[in-house]
């Protein structure tokens, strides 16, 4: 059976050329020329994947995308953004809203066809993550009706690609839900007053980013940015409050989460004031190791620095040090661990 492909364009010249496109490759397609209609069309008859203009009348390309945001039957589908426009602040705003992807204008056949098809196939692709991540849920909730409520939350969320270094929020935004790291790693930061990077987590498959945020019904309180390509739900605080309201045994584990985050984070601000540099270098390169589960991993030199809470040039010179001790094997930015007990057992 051929995909349902809505495509929403006011440009009629582009619209049809779209739509011959999409035929001659196969796929079912419908089209509306201003956002109101589109809008009108997704409801009606939900598409497989939605390609959308921004600058339309009735409704722009941010309202169409707002509006589907708030059906069930719609959250779900792939959005791609067609646009003139390439700013920055475009591209944020859309990716914040859950937009899936961007195609500027004048665009290829192939670009076109490449972008759909990768969607679909990232969208087939969901239900593996998915089921990644709840293995672990049942150990959240007590109730086995409280466990299908949060897995109908988090199944009708669609599962968002994050980039390497591509900030999934900044500190201070105003929380609007809980991130659940379906797959890849995350870095959570805090500047200095001089300016300085200080990393207050890692995140990775099945852990939860922004409880604090939530609880507190506060901003968020650090920034967090993707270390590798990453896969991420957003559980909208609407929903997650109505989950904790009606399941106590939900909010009971996720504030033992809480107060996990808060022991770790008070352990590392005693790293940080009563540690040696070797101590603290020790202690950064075993959360690494816990965190990748193997003993080789990937990590950056600055990203090092700010876990340890040094500069970047001490960093380097005490991994030297590490390596020329037969403590660690390092090969461009993959560390391996070669002797675990006497990393634990650093003298401060």
């Amino acid at each position: 059976m051929s995909k349902k492909i809505l495509i929403i364009e006011d440009n009629d010249d582009i619209r049809e050329n779209v739509i011959e496109i999409l035929e001659l490759a196969g796929y079912n397609v419908a089209s509306a020329s201003n956002g109101k209609a589109g809008v009108e069309l997704a409801f009606s008859d939900v598409p497989d994947i939605i390609l959308c203009d921004i600058m339309m009348p009735e409704i722009d390309g941010y309202g169409v995308l707002y509006l589907l945001s708030k059906r069930p039957e719609t959250v779900a589908v792939p959005f791609i953004f067609l646009t003139a426009k390439a700013e920055h602040f475009d591209r944020r705003k859309g990716m914040e809203m859950g937009a899936d992807d961007y195609l500027t204008k004048p665009f290829d056949d192939m670009e076109l066809l490449n972008a759909i098809e990768s969607r679909l196939k990232k969208k087939a692709g969901q239900q593996a993550y998915y089921s990644k991540s709840l293995d672990r849920l049942d150990a959240l909730v007590a109730k086995q009706d409280g466990l299908v409520a949060l897995h109908h939350i988090i199944e009708e969320r669609k599962a968002r690609l994050v980039k390497k270094n591509q900030v999934i929020y900044y500190e201070g935004d105003k929380g609007n839900g809980l991130y659940v790291v379906l797959s890849g790693k995350v870095k959570t930061i805090k500047l200095t007053q001089d300016g300085r990077e200080l990393m207050t987590g890692i995140y990775a498959a099945d852990d939860y980013l922004g409880i604090n945020a939530m609880l507190a019904n506060e901003e968020y309180g650090d920034t967090a940015t993707a270390l590798e390509d990453s896969m991420l739900c957003l559980i909208p605080k609407e929903q997650l409050e109505q989950l904790l309201n009606l399941y106590p045994e939900v909010a009971r584990e996720f504030i033992k989460l809480l107060a996990n985050d808060i022991r770790e984070k008070e352990e590392q601000l005693l790293q940080m004031a009563y540690h040696s540099v070797r101590k603290k270098m020790a202690e950064a390169l075993l959360r690494m190791q816990r965190q990748s589960g193997t003993d080789s991993f990937k990590v950056a030199r600055e990203d090092l620095a700010a876990l340890a809470a040094m500069a970047t040039e001490t960093v380097s010179r005490t991994l030297s040090d590490f390596k020329d001790e037969g403590l660690i094997e390092k090969t461009g930015s993959t560390i391996t661990i070669l002797d675990v007990v006497r990393l634990t057992k650093m003298k401060n």
